[in-house]
């Protein structure tokens, strides 16, 4: 089975060539105004039913609310990784890939909630090309003054990790870009290229959920076939079970549990 038995919309010659020479896409305003209610409502209750234990099946970030592991914890949360167009654009990333984890972020209110430029898990292009690739939901409004997200367009290309080539990943770059985008937007992005979370200088959250995926070779950041209950592997569709990659056996790091955990946590 491949990506190719399955269909998906055919991404614009224009998305893809913008990717290709910027390293990422904003799609604005794509998700159905009642999936995106729903999904703010989701993650809520479940950062209030998981308290101070939210995102510790990953990594605790300073000034945020995270949590991890979203796949297993509703069926509404496949709408996410199983978005038709989304996928398109990450296969034009990646060639096959599956998806690595499914996160949510919440930048908190009047916070240093700020991140040093980073490349997703740390990773640089190998000979095949990108191993990596993002798509963030944006479910509240990314604006200079909220914590949106900052990129150096370009650096997927550079062949370089930001912490080896910058003085300080943390300060202002001068060829950074901070991305606009009304909430039920997505942004698509090559995890190669630079990029970080913004300081949040509201009085309001500013949430998001990152739908993390790796070529198909890779170590899964959250090992699906480990993470996930054996209900939520039986309820998955044919798709949903290709891109969780539950029915192949795991790259070698999966099963030593080395797996990636990102490109600046810990």
């Amino acid at each position: 089975m491949a990506m190719e038995d399955f269909r998906f919309p055919k991404p614009l010659v224009a998305h893809e060539e913008q990717l290709d020479r910027l390293g990422f896409v904003v799609l604005p305003e794509c998700i159905d105004e009642r999936l995106l209610e729903k999904l703010i409502q989701k993650v809520e209750d479940l950062w209030e039913r998981e308290d101070e234990l939210a995102g510790s099946e990953f990594r605790l970030e300073e000034n945020t609310r995270r949590l991890a592991n979203l796949v297993n914890k509703s069926r509404l949360f496949d709408q996410v990784v199983l978005h038709g167009y989304s996928l398109a654009l990450v296969h034009h990333i990646l060639g096959e890939f599956k998806l690595s984890s499914l996160n949510a972020r919440s930048a908190n209110p009047m916070s240093a909630s700020g991140q040093p430029l980073h490349c997703d898990g740390g990773f640089l292009p190998d000979q095949q090309g990108p191993l990596v690739a993002n798509v963030v939901w944006c479910l509240d409004d990314f604006n200079i003054d909220n914590g949106t997200l900052r990129i150096v367009p370009g650096t997927h290309l550079s062949g370089t990790l930001p912490q080896g080539t910058l003085k300080n990943p943390e300060t202002t770059h001068p060829d950074e870009e901070l991305i606009s985008a009304k909430a039920g937007s997505l942004i698509v992005i090559n995890a190669h290229l630079w990029h970080s979370g913004m300081e949040n200088r509201t009085q309001h959250p500013r949430r998001a959920l990152h739908a993390y995926y790796c070529r198909r070779d890779q170590p899964q950041q959250q090992f699906q076939q480990r993470m996930l209950s054996p209900a939520t592997q039986q309820e998955a569709s044919e798709l949903l079970r290709y891109i969780l990659a539950l029915d192949e056996m795991p790259v070698d790091a999966e099963i030593r549990h080395a797996n990636s955990l990102s490109g600046f946590l810990k």
